[in-house]
């Protein structure tokens, strides 16, 4: 890391915020949500990967790792810069302030969106049209691409481009994506200027928290999802055969929490190629997402050591291999290319070895710690050794109470064995009602550089409040809601003094 100052972060992201409009937006809810964490003395405000969600609705399998989710982007914002009017917002249906329901929030949200890039396409002033051309000029090395894979994806009724598309289209033979580009433009064009929204209420955000001495911590999944415009337009940098079809997935192999490990999906990448060219599109993912923000997070920090491939087509993740993979190259050319500091946070957790250890240490990366994961249980005794526990915890490391994958604090103890639950009462001295706060309280008391706590376990929420559970897919995954940003005052003052205490 590039300071030396302890600080607290919380993670909470913007599809969370409070909003009458059914999702979180990047309007006033987010400066308000900055406003409360510069109250509190929070530093660091740690969100997941901001791309436009498909399947599942999984920030970590976006239609793009470039393009921003375009149901973020703030209604009223478009009404005060002229694009709508209050009239085409004033009636707003009853959505659920504690769950997102993302079928009617794209029911409700996306003729307005296009209505509002219409008007601006209509009506934009000479300095506007300005800015926006500036901004496709700057970005056309995924946005044009983006935009044509979003326009097909609704011609083709939401199908894959390696499986429904017509085969000229899906392999993208020139001819057939200059007669779509023609056919398409005018939708095109809507795509392009809702990212223009997108990316100007961003920075905005960015900015206000900048101002009050906040940094965003951002995300980067290692992996993309295989109906992506990643995948559809750089076809050659992954496993795919010269048809568009899948050659290999990605996934972990079998371990103790699966007797058959995960299947991903995800494409694997032809490393050969991406060294072959310099790595140029992974500089330029980097590049891109620290406009983004200010720290990158990068998920499945191991498979830039070595990956587990599974040859595509089978039902498990048992049948597979470890590959190696090029990360010492790798971040050697990203420090050459966005400079030596790279502000990123090694998501070490998983099966972690001795090369995946050097790859983190020999470039200074912090990783990660989660205090749920120190209480291990096994035959009755607790282990004083293991490496969650804050005092086993390095200085160069992130220690969380949980993460998006894990329950909310409150939802793991009440999840516990009996005899789990002892051995944490014993650990903390403290009765069932304090657990959670005395576990914010050691996190912050700890020797870790940064502590980061979600959203869910300053508000005290059970499992109701969990983000996801990995390896399911339903509607109580990703839609968790915060119904407002007026928290107690006593809850607010209290996560300050710890703050304080602990000269974060």
């Amino acid at each position: 890391m590039s300071t030396t100052l302890r600080k607290t972060g919380v993670l909470l992201h913007p599809t969370s915020l409070p909003s009458k409009y059914g999702i979180g937006s990047l309007g006033k809810e987010a400066l308000q949500c900055i406003d409360l964490l510069e109250k509190t003395g929070i530093r660091l405000w740690q969100i997941l990967p901001l791309g436009p969600t498909g399947y599942g609705d999984s920030p970590y399998a976006a239609r793009s790792s470039f393009a921003g989710n375009e149901l973020l982007i703030d209604l009223e914002e478009l009404m005060v810069d002229g694009y709508l009017e209050y009239e085409d917002i004033y009636t707003v249906p009853v959505f659920d302030k504690d769950r997102i329901d993302y079928q009617a929030v794209r029911a409700y949200k996306e003729p307005l969106l296009a209505q509002a890039a219409g008007s601006f396409l209509k009506h934009a002033n000479k300095f506007e049209r300005s800015e926006y051309k500036r901004f496709c000029k700057d970005h056309a090395s995924w946005l044009e691409d983006y935009a044509l894979h979003n326009v097909l994806c609704a011609v083709y009724n939401d199908s894959r481009w390696f499986e429904v598309w017509p085969k000229e289209l899906g392999l993208r033979e020139p001819e057939a994506l200059a007669a779509a580009r023609k056919q398409y433009s005018a939708e095109i064009e809507e795509v392009k200027v809702l990212q223009f929204f997108f990316y100007r209420q961003w920075l905005k955000v960015r900015s206000y928290a900048n101002e009050r001495d906040i940094e965003i911590i951002g995300d980067i999944p290692i992996f993309v999802a295989p109906d992506s415009a990643d995948a559809w337009a750089n076809r050659h940098l992954f496993k795919f055969d010269e048809d568009g079809k899948q050659l290999a997935s990605s996934g972990v192999p079998p371990d103790f929490f699966s007797e058959t490990g995960q299947m991903w999906g995800n494409p694997v990448y032809d490393w050969p190629v991406h060294v072959k060219e310099e790595f140029a599109w992974w500089t330029e993912r980097f590049r891109h997402t620290f406009l983004q923000c200010d720290i990158i997070r990068v998920d499945h920090f191991r498979g830039f050591a070595a990956y587990w491939e599974i040859p595509y087509g089978n039902p498990t993740a048992e049948i597979g291999s470890w590959e190696p993979s090029p990360g010492v190259e790798l971040f050697k050319t990203l420090k050459k290319n966005l400079g030596d500091d790279l502000k990123i946070i090694a998501e070490d957790l998983g099966v972690i070895t001795p090369d995946v250890e050097e790859l983190r240490d020999s470039n200074g990366f912090p990783g990660m710690k989660i205090f749920q994961f120190a209480f291990t249980v096994e035959k009755g005794v607790f282990d004083p050794t293991n490496e969650f526990l804050p005092y086993n915890c390095s200085e160069n490391s992130v220690i969380y109470t949980g993460t998006h994958d894990n329950n909310t604090t409150l939802g793991w103890f009440r999840a516990l064995t009996g005899e789990e639950q002892d051995v944490v009462r014993r650990y903390f001295e403290a009765p069932d009602a304090q657990i959670v706060w005395q576990m914010i309280r050691q996190m912050l008391h700890s020797v870790c550089r940064w502590a980061i706590l979600p959203m869910q376990d300053w508000l005290e929420l059970d499992a109701s409040g969990r983000m996801n559970t990995p390896a399911t897919v339903g509607s109580a995954n990703w839609s968790w809601r915060l119904s407002s940003l007026k928290l107690e005052p006593w809850r607010i003052e209290r996560l300050a003094s710890l703050i304080r205490l602990t000269g974060r």
